[in-house]
């Protein structure tokens, strides 16, 4: 059942992010636009509609917050991908866009995609103009320097550090660089609903952190194919994960912890809450 609804909702996300970009062209930047955003799981998305639903919010200014946190995830992807930082040339199994195109290219796709997120929040069809502007500020600080941002800047400078993070610095990090951007998605749904945040808050935060576990996990034990990237890059690399500071059993162990977290901070929603529990579990069960 839920499969079924997570595919549901990756489709709808997609014809959503085909309707709204139909105004951007055939150029280049705009095809890089469309090609980043292409596939993926979309969690992020669902999290804004599921969020919405529970609180009572309007769906389509959820669609709209939904394609607009799918931008910023993708912009991030598109310039953590480029050389001059993890260097990857795949991404969801196909060249990545500097790779497909060139850097520039992918440079300006990141920036286009990044700008037309916020031109979605502010669109009248998202909310009122309370609603529109708390959409911003919040995914504003979520994306950018006390949030995802400083979370790449903090893993870009663990590369050069004398020593591998603590696990208090790692689970930092993480909660910036990947976290955030799980927890702002509720919290829109939360907007849009005129509802208090907090207990969906505090299951995004555990299920952020348990997702990026679940990835380190992955990287040692996963299939390369079926992630669609590559792996073993940070043990080849020596960075510290939450695999080499827990050892495997440990990371699982905690990863399962956190997921009981988040499933605990739905009891408020009672059984209509059950989709997002499904979706804690499958944080931890991907193969990808």
């Amino acid at each position: 059942m839920f499969k079924l609804q997570l595919t549901d909702a990756q489709d709808a996300i997609a014809r959503a992010l085909s309707d709204r970009m139909a105004v951007l062209g055939s150029d280049r930047v705009a095809e890089g636009m469309r090609y980043a955003t292409a596939g993926g799981k979309r969690l992020r998305g669902f999290l804004v509609l599921e969020a919405a639903r529970l609180t009572g919010g309007s769906a389509r200014g959820a669609m709209q917050a939904a394609c607009a946190v799918e931008c910023i995830h993708a912009y991030s992807l598109v310039h953590d991908d480029l050389p001059c930082m993890d260097d990857d040339d795949l991404r969801r199994g196909l060249p990545t866009v500097h790779r497909k195109w060139d850097d520039a290219t992918a440079v300006l796709v990141g920036d286009a995609l990044q700008s037309f997120a916020f031109e979605l929040l502010a669109d009248p069809a998202t909310g009122d103009a309370d609603q529109r502007a708390d959409l911003v500020l919040t995914l504003a600080r979520a994306s950018g320097p006390q949030g995802m941002v400083l979370g790449q800047a903090q893993d870009i400078a663990a590369e050069t550090a004398d020593r591998p993070l603590t696990l208090d610095q790692i689970t930092e990090l993480q909660a910036n660089k990947t976290g955030a951007l799980l927890e702002w998605p509720v919290v829109a749904g939360a907007i849009l609903g005129r509802a208090d945040p907090s207990p969906l808050r505090r299951y995004a935060r555990a299920v952020g952190l348990a997702f990026q576990i679940a990835d380190d996990i992955l990287d040692v034990e996963g299939d390369a194919e079926k992630a669609g990237k590559a792996l073993r890059k940070d043990a080849e690399a020596g960075k510290a994960t939450f695999v080499s500071l827990l050892g495997l059993d440990g990371a699982k162990a905690r990863a399962r912890a956190l997921i009981d977290e988040a499933i605990d901070a739905l009891d408020a929603f009672g059984p209509d809450a059950e989709t997002l529990r499904d979706l804690a579990r499958f944080v931890i069960a991907r193969d990808q």
